[in-house]
């Protein structure tokens, strides 16, 4: 036994040496400029031009390895890709971010995953993530009190959780050269937007609703936002995130909480003619804020202690509309795949203390 547990350790250590090792050389490749690319103040409106192609033809020399050190990567890989490490049961420091501790209820799939979204050692927001698709379904988050400021200087970032074997639970921004094709099965990455000139990449927890810079820096990963068309993300869209963050500033005395979500439809980002990155047909928001003033203008308070509203992503006809828990979850029910029993908040966000009455 002990012969077989010291070779086991020794197998295994092969086996790390061997996956920092790139399984293709003799090939040229383009280097990302993924790992220090930054956004700028308007980086919804940053233009990705910029960004390299793959365009480089790689050849296919395997570097040599004992069989059974191959054979156990290959099979390692393919469970990771399917598996990853997310959460099964999100932990209670993660529930902070969701109203009554509870995600959303009415969204069953065998490729969504929780992700408890971490950053510089600590949880910021939880995301609903299509590993299938490549896109959140929603990002769950507390709103914090700001002045609407972006943050400039972060690089785009990926999630380890998903589908690489890592010793870190926090995203990272994305490596240099080609590494990043050992993820890019189960979520999107940056080449997936270089040639989509139609789309942006639309923050579904946009960083004006965060007040610390390591909270708006978290809100910088490509698990955290979707492909939006140019002039709904700058403009309709963009305006209402301004709107909720002027309201929730000044009417909302304790905590809120805000879920973006979004709905799909079929139309897909594609790459090498392969279906990427899902494009959403509408894009919704819904928060909740128990502890707000009752003493506000009527056309504010009537939107507490909940309010909602969605868009159609589109260039034209995208005006948003503003309306009731209640009513967005109907509207959900029918354009996209909840359950009958889809509910945002615990009881449409109603405190017990009103429920009674």
């Amino acid at each position: 036994m002990h012969n077989q547990s010291t070779e086991l350790k020794i197998q295994q250590k092969a086996l790390v040496g061997l996956k920092r090792v790139p399984l293709i050389q003799n090939c040229r490749h383009q280097e990302l400029r993924a790992g220090t690319e930054t956004h700028t103040s308007t980086e919804r409106d940053r233009k990705t031009e910029g960004e390299p192609r793959e365009t480089e033809r790689q050849t296919s020399q395997v570097t040599m390895a004992p069989l059974w050190a191959q054979a156990f990567l290959l099979v390692t890989m393919a469970m990771t890709d399917v598996q990853g490490t997310v959460e099964k049961e999100l932990s209670p420091e993660c529930r902070e971010f969701l109203y009554m501790g509870t995600p959303p209820v009415g969204l069953e799939d065998h490729s969504l995953q929780k992700i408890c979204q971490r950053y510089n050692n600590k949880p910021r927001y939880v995301t609903l993530y299509d590993t299938a698709n490549h896109v959140p379904i929603y990002s769950a988050y507390t709103f914090k009190r700001s002045d609407g400021e972006k943050r400039v200087d972060v690089p785009w970032m990926y999630e380890p959780q998903l589908s690489t074997v890592s010793d870190t639970r926090e995203m990272q921004p994305f490596p240099r050269g080609y590494m990043h094709r050992n993820f890019e099965d189960a979520q999107a990455i940056l080449d997936d937007y270089t040639n989509a000139v139609l789309y942006e990449r639309g923050h579904l927890n946009p960083d004006e609703h965060q007040a610390d810079p390591d909270d708006k820096a978290s809100t910088y990963t490509l698990t955290n936002v979707v492909p939006q068309v140019r002039e709904f993300s700058a403009g309709t869209w963009k305006e209402q995130e301004h709107v909720i963050r002027k309201r929730l500033n000044n009417y909302c005395h304790g905590t809120a909480y805000v879920v973006t979500g979004i709905t799909t439809s079929g139309n897909m980002i594609r790459r090498h003619n392969i279906d990427r990155v899902a494009v959403p047909t509408y894009l919704w928001s819904a928060y909740c804020c128990t502890d707000y003033d009752h003493n506000a203008p009527y056309d504010e308070r009537y939107k507490f202690p909940a309010f909602a509203h969605y868009a159609l992503n589109e260039k034209e006809n995208n005006q948003v509309l503003e309306l009731s828990i209640k009513k967005l979850e109907e509207f959900l029910q029918r354009s996209t795949f909840v359950d009958k029993n889809f509910q945002i908040f615990v009881d449409d966000c109603v405190p017990p203390a009103f429920a009674l009455h």
